[in-house]
Formats: structure tokens, C-alpha cells, sequence
């Protein structure tokens, strides 16, 4: 049977074009679809699309886009299965993982509906000084306009929600390009972004090649990117954006300090689900472990236990908790650092062993800092283990990186806790949780490698607009 060819979105319209591109299922092997990769003509057709709705989208009534906005969280939420099997097919992600992520979807969108009613400038006190005695000033968020959107594989719906959704609460036009790993997530929504209401070319999804990337960098009515992927990627990106504005979301090889009065089992529970889900790729996953030496071979065999009792299977069985990487490159790439730590004195715990695509949920001890599975992002189920005796050593070791995503820590010290918040160089600091918690709402970014700016519904939604300042002096 044929693998169905999927169009793209431009203006509203479903397009198709002569050049197709394979999308091949990770656990399978087998082509579930190609998909039409837009022509240069294409992308400057969808660009000159989107700077005519992000004008209309400007003029919109807020009530109008909070409804819109609303729609798609609701048809989202009705094709929620639909969505899942996409997700898991496309992505190897289990099918239970990808529920989830269906179900953040829709409340990011939720949360941008919400967000488009209320988001505004500020009331400025210009007499706070003497000169603006008498004036009134405030402050309003305009729209940049048109933003292009890069987004990776490992969360093709709601990595896609957290430029879209806040794009468009803000009431610009947004033109995603989606992984060509995992497009047919990113292709669906743009069917349910069609019953929105919205102006046609506020969203178009092109899963374009890396020729679009140089004609929209040299396009002067592209305002903004937004790009979520490697550092490597990210930062030569931004220098090469001239004057555009630029959001980096990027890496991490997240630490998790595991302090000597914490609660253990629920530490290893947690650090476990967030080393090991979705396969380790996720850019705040649980990579570097470090626990107090009081406490470390409990912890550890309590997380070497949770490791070897994950269920691997097809993403689509309902048991599976862990499977496939995105491919067996990814997979060949994490074992060869693991037996590369193991050649250079790490100790092996449990797993290690790769059978194409799939590598097994792996656990390092005898690690250092040399070793590119404490240095890089691993970015598969990897995690490895270092022991420490002083709270401050362990916050040392936790910021030895040139990335800053997320941190966690677990600790039943008040002190110690706001110690972590003030000396750990990341973007966010999780208390008695891993590095992996996300609440949609939440600022979420990184320093250092890891990126610039901040997503999160409305922090997304301040990075996509610029303040405009109003002075009245109304006795004139």
C-alpha cells in the first residue's frame, strides 16, 4: 500500500508540490507517509501570506482571538486520540506519553485564550518626577508581526503549542517549520487551526528544507524567529539574524543534587521518570545525577531498579513505558559515548545494550567531568551518578557545564534550598522535583549554551511583541 502524500499550509490552502519527502515510524521501519516539501516560491508566497494576516490579526478584536484560540484547544482535545497515534507513530513516543502531551496542548492553547483577553501594556506614574507632573503615560504591546517558527521531534505537538498559541494570542502571524521527522503532528493541527475563525494565514505549517531558513533570514518582513533545537543550531542562527529578534530554546545536560535528608524513594521515582521518558530526549532530562555519599547506594539501587523494570515495547502498546529513539543514528551515537565513559573508568549499573533503534535506560557510576555523558547532552536514556559529601561541592559540580536549562534538587533543607535558587546557574530551579517539570504557564528558558529568552504562554507572549510608550499631557 501507498504511504498517503500530505500537503502543506499556505494562506489558508492546502498546497502540494512535486518534491516529497519520506516520514518513516522509528519502531516500525515502515514509510506511514511523505509529505510535499515546499519550493522557494512557496516560502516567499507563505511569507507575503502571513504579512497580510499578521495586519488583520493586529485589528482583531481580543474577544475574537481568545475564541479562536479557544476552538483549537477544544478540537484538539475532541481529536485527542487522533493526535496520540500520530505522535507515537511519528515520534516513538508511548502512546500513554503521548496522551499527555496531547492533553498539555490543549492546555496551552487554553491558557493563551485566557491570556489574549487580559495581555496589555502598563500605567506609567510619569509623576513620579516633577517634569511629568500633570502628564498621563502608559504602555502597549504591539505585535512584531510575522515570526517563523523552527520546532524539533521529540514534542511535535506541544513544542509546536508554545509558538503558535502565544503567537497568536499576541496577534501576530506565525509561519512553523516542524521537524521533517515528525511533521504529520504539526500538519494536523493545522487542519484544526482552519476551524478557528482566525484569519487564514495566521498559522502556515511548512515542513520546509534548510534553504527556507536562508531565505527568511535575508526577508526583511520576517521580524522574528523562534527556534527550539541543538546549541550549535540555535546560536549560529542568531548571528547570522542581523537585526530580527531571536528566541533560543536550546540543550541542557540537566543535574539533579540528591541531598542526604531527602525523601530517597521519591527522589529515585522522580529522577527516574525524568531520565528515562520519551527515551531521554527531552532537553531537560535527568542526565547528571548527583547524590550525597550518606545516601547513595540506597538511591542508587533504587534507580538501577526503576531503570531495569521499564517496560520496552511498540509505542503504541499501551504498556510501554520506554522505546525507540528517533532513529538508530541517535541510538549508535549514545552508546558510543556510554562505552566511551566505560573505556575511560565509568562502571556500567544497568543497560548499555542497543538493538537498533532502541537503547536500552542506562546508568553510570565512576563518572568525570572529561566524559562527553557528563559534559554534552546525551539526549537519550542515560543517566550517570556522582557522589558528594559538601552541599556547596554539589552546587559546584551542578553548574560545571556551559549549559542552564533546568535544575533539580531534593532537599528537605529550607536553607540549603534557597541556597540551590541562589547559586545554580540555570533557568529554573526545581525543588523536591527533577529537572523535567514543566507547567505549561511557567517562564521557561535557559543561560549560558542553553538559549535566550523565555517560552511559557506569556512570556512567550511579551518576547513576540514590543512595548509602545503613550505620553498625554491633557492641560495642552
Amino acid at each position: 500500500m501507498t504511504a498517503p502524500i500530505k500537503p502543506f499550509l499556505i494562506g489558508g490552502a492546502w498546497r502540494t508540490t512535486e518534491q516529497l519527502q519520506e516520514v518513516r515510524a522509528p519502531y516500525t521501519g515502515e514509510c506511514v507517509a511523505r509529505f510535499a516539501v515546499p519550493s522557494t516560491n512557496d516560502v516567499e508566497e507563505a511569507i507575503a501570506s502571513a504579512s497580510v494576516a499578521a495586519v488583520e490579526m493586529r485589528a482583531t478584536p481580543r474577544h475574537k482571538i481568545a475564541a479562536g484560540l479557544r476552538r483549537i484547544a477544544d478540537q484538539i482535545e475532541a481529536r485527542c486520540e487522533e493526535f496520540a497515534r500520530v505522535i507515537a507513530i511519528e515520534a516513538g513516543k508511548p502512546l500513554t506519553a503521548a496522551r499527555g502531551e496531547v492533553e498539555r496542548a490543549v492546555g496551552t492553547f487554553t491558557i493563551a485564550s485566557e491570556e489574549a483577553r487580559r495581555f496589555a501594556g502598563e500605567s506609567i506614574p510619569l509623576d513620579a518626577q516633577a517634569l511629568g507632573e500633570g502628564r498621563v503615560g502608559w504602555t502597549e504591546r504591539i505585535p512584531r508581526g510575522v515570526i517563523f517558527g523552527i520546532t524539533p521531534f521529540n514534542f511535535p505537538l506541544n513544542l509546536v503549542a508554545h509558538k503558535v498559541a502565544p503567537a497568536l494570542a499576541s496577534r501576530n502571524a506565525i509561519i512553523i517549520k516542524p521537524s521533517p521527522r515528525t511533521p504529520l503532528t504539526a500538519l494536523l493541527l493545522g487542519e484544526v487551526f482552519l476551524e478557528s475563525r482566525l484569519a487564514a494565514g495566521a498559522l502556515q505549517v511548512l515542513p520546509a528544507d534548510v534553504s527556507a531558513v536562508d531565505l527568511v533570514l535575508r526577508d526583511e518582513r520576517v521580524a522574528m524567529i523562534s527556534f527550539t533545537g541543538s546549541a550549535e543550531v540555535g546560536w549560529r542562527l542568531r548571528e547570522r539574524a542581523g537585526r530580527k529578534v531571536v528566541a533560543l530554546e536550546l540543550g541542557g545536560n540537566a543535574p539533579v543534587i540528591i541531598d542526604e535528608n531527602a525523601d530517597v524513594d521519591y527522589a529515585a521515582g522522580r529522577t527516574a521518570t525524568a531520565a528515562f521518558n520519551h527515551a531521554g530526549q527531552v532537553c531537560i532530562s535527568a542526565q547528571r545525577i548527583i547524590v550525597h555519599r550518606q545516601i547513595a547506594e540506597r538511591f542508587t539501587n533504587l534507580l538501577v531498579e526503576r531503570a531495569q523494570s521499564l517496560r520496552i515495547g511498540d509505542p503504541l502498546d499501551e504498556s510501554t513505558e520506554l522505546s525507540v529513539m528517533i532513529d538508530e543514528a541517535a541510538a549508535v551515537r549514545a552508546e558510543s559515548w556510554v562505552n566511551e565513559a566505560i573505556k575511560g573508568g565509568a562502571r556500567l549499573l544497568c543497560g548499555g545494550a542497543r538493538r537498533g533503534a532502541l537503547f536500552e535506560a542506562t546508568v553510570l557510576t565512576n563518572v568525570h567531568g572529561e566524559m562527553r555523558v557528563c559534559t554534552e547532552e546525551v539526549f537519550a536514556p542515560v543517566a550517570t551518578i556522582q557522589q558528594f559529601d559538601d552541599f556547596g561541592d554539589a552546587l559546584a559540580e551542578a553548574n560545571n557545564s556551559r549549559y542552564g536549562l533546568q535544575a533539580g534538587v531534593f532537599t528537605h533543607d529550607l536553607g540549603r534550598a534557597m541556597l540551590a535558587f541562589r547559586t545554580l546557574e540555570f533557568g529554573g530551579v526545581m525543588i523536591n522535583d527533577a529537572p523535567a517539570f514543566r507547567v505549561d504557564n511557567m517562564p521557561y528558558g535557559g543561560v549560558k549554551q542553553s538559549g535566550a529568552g523565555r517560552e511559557g504562554v506569556r512570556y512567550a507572549m511579551e518576547e513576540m511583541t514590543e512595548p509602545r510608550l503613550l505620553v498625554i499631557d491633557p492641560m495642552r
